[in-house]
């Protein structure tokens, strides 16, 4: 038998694309408990932390978007690693369709050590976030 192929539905049978909630659960970082669930600004917060602690490339379980490369930015020239630092990040967090931009990027070093500090801006608010980074990781 040949398939007869799938028939168009009309225009006012097309559902539109709904947001999905970005509900996940809670993480307590400090120490080290999963419990509850956040959902909206709050989650969005944990992701943000969640991609810059993970090494790109590391856990088989990411996608090879996910995550940050800063390991071999620290320790070079300052110059040429605030503009690393900070493309790193951008993209990092950018692969996030939550996240909507990074902004007012200011990042500061200090021997083998650097500090980013900036603006996340996501479909559900802004927020200040830093990234210490170090030689070491």
């Amino acid at each position: 038998m040949i398939p007869q192929g799938g028939t168009l539905l009309p225009e006012s049978e097309i559902s539109e694309y709904v947001d999905q909630p970005s509900l996940t659960y809670r993480l307590n970082l400090e120490e080290g408990t999963i419990s509850g669930q956040v959902d909206g600004l709050l989650a969005i917060k944990q992701a943000v932390a969640k991609m810059l602690q993970t090494r790109r490339f590391e856990h088989l379980i990411y996608s090879s978007d996910y995550g940050q490369e800063l390991d071999a930015v620290i320790g070079r020239d300052p110059l040429w690693a605030y503009a690393e630092i900070e493309r790193h990040i951008k993209e990092a967090l950018l692969q996030d369709d939550r996240i909507l931009s990074v902004e007012d990027m200011n990042i500061t070093f200090a021997g083998e050590q650097a500090m980013a500090e900036f603006t996340v801006r996501s479909v559900y608010g802004a927020f200040d976030m830093k990234k210490e980074m170090t030689k070491d990781g």
